[in-house]
């Protein structure tokens, strides 16, 4: 049997490791050309030897126009297609709000929200070419919460969430579907160990489902969103959280 995405080339952003690492791993799996884009080039190499096949990593800073500019320029050369993009990159600081300074705004702003657009702008302007693509911005069930000591990633990913809407309405029209994922506290690598680790007792209180969450909860919602299947979906928010925020 035919496996959905052969043929496809996915390009995931930090894909070295959590919930970045799981949705490559889905990808490969159904057939699709990986790209695990990564700042860290080490970790991104090591994922996409596990992942086997024609998947390649490729060292990026996401909110660096001239590195994804030429992050582009490298899978075109070498696969001649981008067919799915997963903005998955981010930062997760736990700030309250009275130590957020500008400088402090700016560098979240410029990876969670300038990234997601930089990265849409060079897939879907290829993706325009072909005349089919599949866009998947990773939001966060924080900006339906409210989430405290989160102020400038709650307004990045409310950013994003808003970004998903208009872009699905201006690229429609070029077979190009456009949707957000929006998980809850998940057990990844970037959150183990740090200042959100103590959160999860108190969320999976808030949950239906009473487990903490893990990066293969989220994968199989990005997979369907850039799959046939979802083919008339665009434009929207699902919500990846076990019933945190019941959206």
């Amino acid at each position: 049997m035919e496996r959905r995405f052969a043929g496809r080339t996915a390009i995931v952003t930090g894909a070295a490791q959590g919930i970045g690492r799981a949705i490559a791993g889905e990808l490969a799996a159904e057939g699709a050309t990986v790209v695990v884009a990564d700042l860290n080039e080490t970790r991104a190499e090591a994922v996409a030897k596990e992942l086997g096949g024609s998947s390649f990593a490729a060292a990026v800073d996401v909110a660096d126009e001239g590195a994804v500019a030429e992050l582009h320029r490298h899978v075109m050369e070498r696969t001649g297609r981008i067919d799915i993009l997963v903005n998955n990159a981010a930062i997760q600081p736990f700030t309250p709000w009275d130590d957020v300074d500008f400088a402090e705004w700016r560098r979240i702003m410029r990876v969670d929200l300038d990234g997601v657009y930089l990265m849409c702008r060079k897939s879907s302007d290829e993706m325009r070419r072909s005349g089919y693509g599949r866009i998947i911005n990773i939001a966060s069930n924080t900006f339906l919460a409210g989430t405290p000591n989160m102020a400038p990633y709650v307004a990045a990913k409310g950013g994003v969430v808003g970004f998903t809407r208009a872009l699905s309405t201006e690229l429609g029209p070029y077979g190009i579907t456009v949707n957000a994922v929006s998980p809850g506290l998940t057990a990844s690598e970037g959150v183990l160990g740090g200042p959100h680790e103590d959160s999860f007792e108190f969320t999976k209180s808030l949950q239906s489902l009473k487990r903490r969450a893990v990066p293969a909860d989220i994968a199989p919602a990005v997979v369907f969103l850039a799959s046939e299947e979802a083919g008339w979906v665009t434009g929207s928010l699902l919500n990846v959280d076990g019933g945190h925020v019941r959206h």
